[in-house]
């Protein structure tokens, strides 16, 4: 399992302290709820993709994200952005 770290300043962490009650649930919950929206847009493309192309959908939510980065229905984000600086104008 992956950890990520935020660094913040003290300001930073005084604001988040008035908006949330917790900094880190807070946190916690943003990135788990950015994740999940991300997981639903991927799966609906894949099952798209397999069911416009009759190839079998992977069984489970975990398998069916490595399916569909595997078949190059999706990719990082990192990588789109990369590769889209390269087309030539």
């Amino acid at each position: 399992m992956a950890e990520i770290k935020v660094t913040v300043s003290d300001t930073q962490v005084k604001c988040l302290e008035y908006a949330a009650y917790s900094v880190q649930d807070w946190c916690d919950n943003a990135i788990h709820n950015r994740a999940r929206i991300a997981q639903e847009e991927i799966i609906a493309k894949l099952v798209a993709h397999c069911n416009a192309n009759s190839i079998a959908l992977a069984v489970g939510t975990d398998k069916q994200v490595a399916q569909a980065f595997e078949l190059k229905v999706v990719d990082t984000a990192k990588n789109v952005s990369d590769n889209a600086k390269k087309v030539p104008e």
